[in-house]
């Protein structure tokens, strides 16, 4: 058996109703204040569509700096430095 004092269902029933009661003023309270705050993040649709152009950026750029063109421009740039270094 428990050693702890003996409260009984009616102690438990009691202290169950404290913790909704108290949860459904936390809640009520942050409805009001999500309410009166400035609206500062993303949405998930927004995380979505900023995912998708984020990567559609990045495959532009792979598609830039793997052109031929941007190779030599890279490959020429990487020798003159290393020439200046040396």
């Amino acid at each position: 058996m428990s050693s702890g004092p003996k409260r009984g269902w009616a102690g438990v029933w009691r202290a169950a109703g404290r913790g909704r009661s108290r949860a459904r003023k936390l809640g009520i309270q942050w409805v009001v204040q999500a309410g009166t705050r400035a609206d500062a993040g993303m949405s998930t649709a927004e995380y979505a569509v900023g995912t998708i152009a984020a990567c559609g950026f990045a495959a532009l750029l792979y598609k830039i700096v793997t052109s031929a063109e941007v190779r030599s421009m890279l490959a020429a740039l990487i020798q003159k430095a290393l020439k200046l270094a040396a």
